[in-house]
């Protein structure tokens, strides 16, 4: 009989990132700047002649250099529309943004967010019996739930359990595309700087001061090793698309609380999933508690306060004071209240066959506080096979223009070829599609802090097997999707 701690520990390895734009390798941006430079050199030549043509020589000098010169893995011209609103928010007075003082009545529950986040309102149905709230943004049509996780350190499980843990999550996240109505799913793992409020509360209630000479070390202790500690949290968002969920929201009486029957349905269902994947669902949050994660995001040290406020000892705020007090955009770090956080896109995972804990380097940094957030965006089978025929497609096209222009075979397009017709495979055999994205953001109380913490975390990054482009002239709103659990997707 064969032994199951035998079993050799379970490997991934991640299909190539494609660089393919829509023709001939260009993305839309260059594209345009291409058929708009031909088309007005045509006119030039008409016009004006060769003379003329040359006279412009600058013209396309600069034309080419935007298509052609590259920075931070994009060409210039796709530069241009994020630097472009970038300068337009600088430009506007934008790069501040302050909180308001309460001057006349709020719309209850609005949680007053910086950015495309300030229409985001909590709501919580008058039947719920636990207090469970949701996130509803009425502009993309979604209401999130958002429940507090636990789970065995992976590490330490012997090679067996992780494989049963990585397959029933891998079967979770396929249960859950395919319901045709979840938008988004995302995972946040954080680390907050524990306020010691928890250790002192029980050393109160339970502990012997008291006692000689013990009592005395046990005292100082927790004084001082309490607020030392860096404690993870781990939160599971689930965004129900109220759209695609229409026909069950009306069976369910319509409106917002048709959609939260809707929800509930759906969060009982992830959560019987999340407990086989040996994941301990420990509550889904409250409106209050919802308000203290977002705002212990944008101000670490409040987490303290929080706590000695909330009677349970977990952190509760208002969701009328969720944001920042003030939040001042750079290019590439942001500044909210008492903290500066730095963000980062994963843009290539692990190529190579690694181990399913790879990123335990990355999230175990030793004296950096930072979000890790993993969103998860379901694709419809339709749209799944639709998007593998049209890359066969640009493939095999790219492929044929080089054979006709004589230039030698692509060793990188015969990689990507392979990865999409794995895919293909994937989807006929039934397997359900999940775009994933990965975002990192780094968080310190001082500039330099800040600097060193994202210098570890690029060295562990590395380690890892993953690669890290920060998203500079982007950092609010990608703070936003990686710190705050709402599972939204837009940047």
């Amino acid at each position: 009989m064969t032994d199951p701690s035998a079993a050799a520990p379970v490997t991934v390895t991640f299909p190539h990132r494609s660089h393919r734009g829509i023709l001939l390798g260009l993305s839309m941006p260059q594209l345009v700047l291409v058929a708009a430079t031909v088309a007005l050199l045509l006119m030039t030549v008409i016009t004006t002649g060769l003379l003329g043509a040359l006279a412009l020589a600058p013209l396309w000098a600069t034309a080419g250099a935007l298509v052609a010169v590259r920075r931070h893995g994009r060409s210039l011209i796709d530069w241009a529309p994020i630097i472009a609103r970038y300068a337009l928010r600088r430009r506007t007075g934008q790069m501040l943004w302050l909180a308001r003082p309460l001057t006349r009545p709020r719309q209850d529950g609005v949680l007053h967010l910086p950015g495309t986040a300030a229409s985001l309102k909590v709501v919580t149905p008058g039947d719920s019996a636990n207090g469970a709230a949701a996130v509803h943004d009425p502009h993309q049509q979604t209401l999130t739930a958002i429940a507090r996780v636990s789970a065995t350190a992976f590490v330490l499980l012997d090679p067996a359990t992780q494989n049963h843990r990585v397959s029933s999550w891998g079967r979770a996240l396929a249960g859950i595309a395919r319901t045709g109505h979840v938008a988004t799913v995302q995972v946040l793992e954080r680390t907050v700087p524990d306020s010691g409020d928890t250790l002192t509360r029980h050393w109160t209630r339970s502990g012997q001061p008291d006692t000689p000479v013990a009592g005395q070390i046990y005292s100082e202790l927790v004084a001082s090793a309490g607020p030392a500690a860096a404690p993870h949290e781990t939160y599971l968002a689930i965004s129900l698309d109220l759209k695609a969920a229409r026909r069950l929201t009306s069976q369910a009486g319509g409106g917002l609380p048709g959609a939260f029957t809707v929800m509930e349905q759906t969060t009982a269902s992830v959560a019987q999933a999340a407990r086989t994947a040996g994941l301990q669902v420990t509550g889904w949050l409250s409106a209050r508690e919802i308000a203290a994660v977002i705002r212990t995001a944008y101000d670490p040290k409040a987490l303290g306060a929080l706590q000695q406020w909330s009677p349970a000892g977990r952190a509760e705020a208002d969701p009328a004071a969720a944001g920042p007090v003030v939040q001042v955009e750079e290019y590439d770090r942001l500044a909210t209240d008492t903290a500066r956080h730095a963000t980062y896109w994963v843009e290539n995972w692990p190529r190579t066959e690694t181990g399913a804990g790879f990123l335990h380097g990355l999230m175990f940094t030793a004296g950096v506080r930072r979000s890790l957030s993993l969103v998860y965006v379901p694709q419809g089978l339709e749209s799944a096979l639709r998007d593998v025929q049209r890359k066969k497609a640009a493939i095999i096209a790219d492929a044929t223009e080089r054979t006709r222009r004589g230039q030698v075979d692509s060793e990188k397009d015969s990689v990507e070829y392979a990865d999409v017709k794995a895919r293909e495979r994937q989807l006929i055999s039934g397997h359900a599609d999940v775009a994933l994205t990965g975002l990192v953001t780094v968080t310190a109380e001082t500039d330099a802090l800040l600097d060193a913490a994202c210098a570890r975390i690029e060295t562990h990054a590395v380690t890892s097997g993953v690669d890290l482009r920060r998203l500079n002239y982007q950092q609010p709103d990608a703070f936003a999707l990686t710190a705050l659990p709402l599972a939204r997707t837009a940047l």
